[in-house]
């Protein structure tokens, strides 16, 4: 097919998204070479996302652009080899096991502390804030922290596991807030011994450990923004270890992004630049690896506060671009704002959630009051 074919089939699909080509409004398109259009045509969204990164095309609005691509489905028309070869891999291969369990920190939570402490503001959170009553990130972010240890449930003196740790801000909080110890595992060099000094005069462990390893009890177990690396082949292990690991009358609470609908494919761009061998679970996934292991007691939704959260990371990198230029490049601040912008439009539209799930091995005698 012919370049001037290309461009007319690329111009009628945005039309029915509401985008031009090379018009005025935000969220058009704005190409600045020719080339791309096969690059898409022929990769999908890792050739849309490629050639971004190489600047071959521009929207001032880049997540209103996205959130108009979604809307009109027209990611449906854009599957290719590519997206297909990441959804085989996903179901067919184990790729969270052994060392690739480690593979995500060392590929993206181990870039470095100066662009997530630039990006994420004071609490230190990759994880979606708690907007109900907050105007900004860090309220936002404190309000989440607090409305996890209030759905635990949390007292002075117990014993509390982080899977996924981070930069064990989250234990930090519970132990200053609620006077508990805790353990956190990581699979980050960086984040563990970040946390380490964090949490240096805290009752609170961090260790560099993989989840399947853990076996020893806990009062309450919580996991923020980690079961997304888990695979779908080890969610029912995933919650036998924290089965195990919780006492009889303790609770855990899931914060993960969700999936709506089927089972979702890994998208291919993500995959390969930001986060390799990850994987939204679907409800229907989370619902049978829990089967005869836990009562669910809440399942709250509020992934339009993603939104939010995402947008107030982009402008703080903005913002701090010029002392982190020292270290990244334009082609990573481009592949970083595309990531950003349009993980964005995928909770804008509503294609992705996020959930905190509160369960109990037994169910809460007399029934579970949620906390909001």
């Amino acid at each position: 097919m012919s370049q001037d074919s290309l461009k007319a089939r690329a111009a009628s699909l945005l039309e029915h998204a509401g985008i031009r080509l090379d018009g005025s409004r935000p969220t058009d398109m704005h190409v600045h070479d020719e080339r791309v259009y096969a690059r898409v045509f022929a990769h999908g969204s890792l050739g849309l996302g490629e050639s971004y990164m190489d600047g071959w095309w521009d929207s001032e609005d880049l997540s209103g652009l996205f959130t108009r691509i979604l809307g009109a489905r027209l990611d449906r028309e854009l599957r290719t080899l590519d997206t297909l070869l990441a959804h085989l891999k996903a179901r067919f291969i184990n790729m969270q096991r052994g060392d690739h369990a480690f593979e995500i920190g060392r590929a993206h939570y181990d870039l470095g502390n100066d662009l997530f402490q630039a990006m994420l503001g004071k609490w230190l959170m990759y994880s979606c804030g708690y907007w109900a009553e907050a105007n900004n990130l860090d309220d936002a972010q404190e309000a989440k922290l607090d409305l996890i240890c209030r759905k635990l449930r949390l007292q002075p003196g117990q014993r509390v596991l982080d899977i996924g740790c981070g930069w064990g801000v989250a234990l930090k909080f519970a132990a200053e807030r609620y006077g508990i110890e805790g353990v956190g595992i990581t699979v980050s060099q960086e984040q563990a011994a970040f946390a380490r000094e964090l949490c240096g005069d805290l009752p609170v462990e961090i260790r560099l450990q993989d989840y399947r390893e853990l076996d020893e009890p806990f009062d309450a177990v919580f996991s923020i923004g980690m079961f997304e690396h888990v695979g779908a082949l080890n969610y029912r292990k995933y919650f036998e270890v924290a089965r195990r690991c919780l006492r009889d009358h303790g609770l855990f609470v899931l914060h993960c992004i969700g999936s709506n609908g089927t089972p979702g494919q890994p998208d291919p761009w993500i995959e390969k630049y930001i986060f390799p061998n990850s994987m939204i679970p679907a409800a229907s996934q989370v619902a049978e690896a829990v089967q005869n292991l836990f009562v669910v007691e809440d399942w709250h939704n509020f992934g339009a506060d993603y939104d939010l959260t995402l947008q107030a990371w982009r402008a703080n990198v903005d913002a701090a671009w010029p002392q982190l230029a020292e270290h990244y490049d334009d082609r990573f601040r481009r592949m970083w704002r595309f990531y950003l912008s349009v993980s964005a439009a995928v909770f804008r539209s509503r294609r992705d959630q996020l959930w905190q799930i509160t369960l109990s091995p037994h169910g809460v005698p007399g029934g579970y009051r949620v906390p909001r």
